[in-house]
């Protein structure tokens, strides 16, 4: 039996697909979001369509912006012949708050994972490739998760670039294996970025 009547019902089921949310906090959202006034519940249901419809990825680096080109891509004052490889664009947002990194990136979306299905064509591994061909590149650390399929993803990466002769390093150790980017804090980042070996 149902609780509630269908149109409360969609909308928790709706929220609850949502990764991180579960089944009482989606029922708290949909509670809250029905209780705001309409023209917030307005703004937020035009934010979620306006946000989906404009955003996509930018053309250098491949991170999500409603740009042609990111603002940090976009900043001349930034280092761009660094790059930092990252799995994610919540990824980049975490080393963006230790204000200590001055190069650019390159979001991968994803990590290669032979037992998902997920092979080198899967990710933004070919827009790197061309754009290392296309830009003057001193160094490209690798800042993938210590996970299994981010340690496979730099290896591979390391592989490609080498021959070319440009740096590949690693970020240093102090991220935890199994740990995910975007839940470590900013000192732990920042120690992992100024420890990063060659490979």
């Amino acid at each position: 039996m149902d609780l509630y009547s269908g149109h409360i019902n969609r909308l928790i089921d709706e929220l609850s697909s949502l990764p991180g949310i579960g089944g009482k906090s989606a029922q708290r959202l949909a509670f809250y979001i029905i209780g705001l006034p309409k023209d917030r519940v307005e703004r937020l249901a035009r934010s979620l369509t306006d946000a989906r419809e404009n955003v996509h990825y930018c053309s250098k680096c491949c991170t999500l912006t409603d740009d042609e080109i990111c603002p940090i891509c976009a900043n001349e004052k930034r280092d761009h012949r660094t790059i930092m490889v990252v799995e994610n664009t919540r990824d980049l947002a975490a080393y963006e708050k230790t204000g200590k990194y001055e190069g650019v990136y390159h979001v991968l979306h994803g990590a290669i994972s032979p037992m998902l299905g997920i092979g080198p064509g899967d990710i933004k591994l070919k827009e790197l490739v061309q754009r290392l061909q296309t830009e003057t590149v001193d160094e490209v650390i690798i800042a993938t998760n210590s996970s299994l399929e981010g340690e496979t993803t730099g290896m591979y990466i390391s592989k490609l670039i080498k021959p070319t002769g440009i740096k590949v390093t690693r970020i240093a150790s102090g991220v935890p294996v199994g740990g995910d980017l975007e839940y470590i804090d900013e000192v732990t980042l920042l120690r992992a970025l100024e420890g990063r070996t060659e490979l």
